[in-house]
Formats: C-alpha cells, structure tokens, sequence
C-alpha cells in the first residue's frame, strides 16, 4: 500500500508538471499570437504604443492590400509550386536511394552510404554551388530551387534505416514470384513506411516552404521570387516588393503589413501539420531507433 505522504508528494508534482507545460505553451503562442493580434489593427491601435493582443477595431485593411499586391500573390503560387514539385521529386528520389542502399548483398552500397555521410560534414561553399548552377543554365529557373537539394543524406538515412527494418522474408518471398525491385519497392516497401514517408515528406514540404536564401542566390528575376523571399524583403525594407494595384483606401500601417504577410505565409503549414502529425513521431523514431 502506498502511503499517504507519497500519494499527495505525486499529485504536487503532476500538477507541478501541468502548471509549467502551460506556462511554457503560453510563452511559445504568444509571439505568433500577436502577429495574429497586429495584423488585424488598424492605425489607432498601433500608434496607442499599447502591446496589442485583442485589436480593438480589427480590420481586415493589411490583408486586403496585401492581396492585391501582385508580387505576395505570385510569390505565393511560386512557393506552392516549389512544394509540390520539389517535395515530389524528392521524395521519389530519396526513395529510390535508400531503397538501393538498404539491399543487402548490391555491390557498392557502402561506398555510395559513406558518400552521403561525407556529405553531411563537408558541404560545398557559396560560390561553388553558384558556379554549379549557373553551369547547368539553371539560374533563374524553378528548377535551382529543387535539384541542388533533391535529397538531405539526414532524411536519407532515416529511410535508409526505416527500410531496412523491414523482414526480409516479405522482399525474399516477392523475389521467388518474380516481382522486379520497382515492383517490390512500389507494392511492399511504400505501404510498410508510410509513416517514415510522412515524416519525410513534411521534412521536405516545411524546408522549400521556408527557404529563401537559395531563391536570393539563384533567383534575379522578381517574377520568380517565392513568398519566403517576399517575406524578408517586407520585413527588412518595410514595404512591398511591387506596387500595389489602385486601393480603396488609405494604406495600412507598415508593421500590420509586415504581421499580414507573416500570417500568410505561416498558415499553410500550420495547416498541413495537423494532417501529418499522427505519423511525425512514428515515422522518424522508427527509422531512427530500430536497428
């Protein structure tokens, strides 16, 4: 039998545990909470010099001259193609890769895994990768934006890992009916990791989401520059990268212009996240751990 003084010594440190896990929730929404809270002010809020969490007239004013800017919508379509095409070719490219590394028995695995690891600790400077680009004429294009980085060797290998804890009676089995390696890859590998694929596919999807500096290496043409890119450059000169089409009112104030386009450009993932998270923490603590 438990004794009393124990029974109430875990009931204060449970409810020690939940008091902090609030506070610490409290501190992380809060940022993203007043982005939110400034992008629907209007100027009488901003200029008050009050912190502001609940707008006292909210206004859709920044979100609406923030659409009809043509560069935050264009920016907007080149990221959301980014991601489709970019989390697709990758996805299918890594794996092929760690399906090809994980068979036993394929000369030459080792060789091409250590290549990879090698990769993850020397990793190309600016003006090499430049002069690379520019060497395949693929500056100012899409495609410098998803080739150069088509597989990470960290999500690689987390593949690599999840694939090989698959029994190798189910690959062995399918051999001796005459299945091909894309036959065994596409009806027995794919659904065993859909997990792991998840996983790495929001991997994949959050970083071309969010990366920019690439696009401010590779990309001159503003037609071609993703909403990340947009972003910074609202941020940092305080005003859109294009002019605005004719309003129906006076602009908005800069910071709730920059707070719009922070929200716009955060919600798809906080979006996406929902649907992938069931798999998130399977997916990689399963390609990871199990050996």
């Amino acid at each position: 039998m438990v004794p009393p003084w124990m029974e109430r010594s875990d009931f204060v440190t449970r409810w020690a545990i939940r008091i902090i896990m609030i506070v610490l929730a409290a501190l992380m929404l809060f940022p993203f909470a007043y982005v939110l809270a400034v992008s629907f002010s209007n100027l009488q809020d901003v200029v008050s010099g009050k912190l502001v969490i609940f707008p006292s007239h909210p206004t859709f004013a920044a979100y609406i001259w923030v659409l009809q800017s043509s560069g935050v919508v264009q920016g907007f379509g080149v990221s959301l193609l980014r991601v489709l095409l970019g989390t697709g070719i990758d996805m299918v490219m890594t794996t092929l890769m760690a399906y090809a590394l994980c068979r036993r028995g394929v000369p030459g695995t080792k060789f091409f895994l250590w290549m990879v690891l090698l990769t993850m600790l020397l990793s190309p400077s600016l003006i090499t990768s430049y002069l690379v680009v520019r060497q395949l004429h693929l500056i100012d294009t899409i495609w410098a934006l998803i080739l150069p980085t088509a597989i990470a060797p960290f999500n690689l290998i987390v593949l690599r890992q999840f694939f090989m804890n698959i029994p190798l009676e189910l690959i062995e089995s399918a051999k001796l009916d005459g299945a091909s390696d894309l036959r065994i890859l596409w009806s027995i590998v794919v659904p065993l990791s859909k997990a792991s694929l998840a996983a790495i596919a929001l991997f994949y999807a959050v970083g071309h989401w969010n990366s920019f500096f690439d696009a401010i290496m590779y990309i001159n043409d503003p037609q071609l520059f993703p909403l990340s890119v947009i972003l910074r450059q609202v941020v940092i000169q305080g005003s859109l990268p294009q002019d605005i089409a004719m309003a129906t009112e006076a602009q908005p104030p800069d910071i709730t212009i920059q707070m719009a386009v922070v929200v716009i450009t955060t919600v798809p993932i906080l979006l996406l996240y929902p649907f992938l998270q069931k798999y998130f923490t399977r997916g990689v603590l399963t390609g990871s751990i199990k050996g």
